[in-house]
């Protein structure tokens, strides 16, 4: 090759070297990266606890922490192939966490299982997992939130009985089986079946394994309306869904929602082989939640 073609030709390389590089395209740039969701633990009063923690390949703006809390028997990896809370999280830019818990239950209060039995500090758990993450995330009390369902949901409904770290609460199938008389104001959405025979709606004792026998699902949300200088609530039908919403001081709101014909289950989940209760599909919790969340 002559000596003319040669200096062309380290031009024509070096001119669309530079290109490349106006475009952003740079070694020591880093790829974009991938919505994953990590194995981890923390220690808290020097036990080592487990999470899965789910992060999106992009975070909204102003993005929030949502922390899954699973039932009784249930497990961190086990909520978050049931719930679908990981397409809504990479849909919507925010991490959800799925704790574990110690032999797969709560400390909720007067239940369950292992847990309780063990005296678990599972707020003191939730609280420093919360924090660590706040802070890694950037992301704000004003944005975190709790849900769980059944033993997960008696769990959430103690965290918000006895702390402040979460802006609203999403119980599933749950109720209060802890000292709850003067609760700080939060928004709070609960989501119950007519039939659950674990989670009795008039409190009576459950015919599951922890013979739950919480606050009537009645007054659970009576005190969190007392608690939040709520309105009366406005009633709606959708048959098979009743909803009971009551707006609240400082735009907070309180909502029941009901299913007929549903037993105990998170409405719209993964169907669960062999239980008695399969999820009733009149609705998606999940959708459902988050769409409370991040209008809180």
């Amino acid at each position: 090759m002559s000596r003319r073609r040669i200096l062309v030709a380290l031009l024509t390389v070096t001119a669309i070297a530079a290109l490349l590089t106006g475009c952003g395209l740079r070694d020591d740039e880093p790829e974009a990266a991938s919505a994953r969701t990590e194995s981890r633990v923390i220690v808290v009063d020097g036990v080592e606890r487990a999470y899965r923690v789910h992060i999106p390949d992009e975070f909204a703006d102003d993005p929030a922490l949502v922390v899954m809390l699973h039932g009784g028997l249930g497990s961190a990896r086990q909520a978050e192939r049931a719930y679908g809370w990981n397409d809504r999280a990479d849909a919507a830019g925010f991490v959800v966490v799925y704790p574990d818990g110690v032999s797969r239950t709560w400390n909720a209060g007067d239940c369950c299982g292992g847990a309780e039995k063990d005296g678990v500090d599972d707020v003191a758990f939730v609280a420093a997992l919360v924090a660590e993450l706040q802070g890694e995330f950037g992301i704000t009390s004003a944005r975190t939130f709790a849900t769980g369902m059944s033993n997960g949901a008696m769990m959430t409904y103690r965290l918000a009985c006895e702390s402040g770290l979460f802006a609203a609460i999403a119980p599933v199938a749950g109720t209060i089986v802890t000292a709850c008389d003067s609760p700080a104001p939060t928004s709070v959405l609960h989501i119950h079946g007519l039939d659950d025979s674990q989670v009795r709606m008039d409190g009576e004792p459950g015919d599951g394994v922890g013979d739950v026998d919480g606050m009537p699902i009645a007054d659970v949300n009576a005190l969190w309306r007392a608690a939040g200088a709520c309105a009366d609530p406005v009633i709606t039908e959708e048959p098979p869904v009743t909803t009971s919403a009551s707006d609240c001081a400082d735009g907070r709101h309180v909502v029941l929602v009901t299913v007929a014909d549903a037993g105990h289950q998170w409405p719209g989940s993964v169907a669960r082989e062999g239980a008695a209760d399969q999820p009733s599909d009149a609705f998606d919790a999940t959708t459902m939640i988050w769409e409370f969340f991040d209008a809180a």
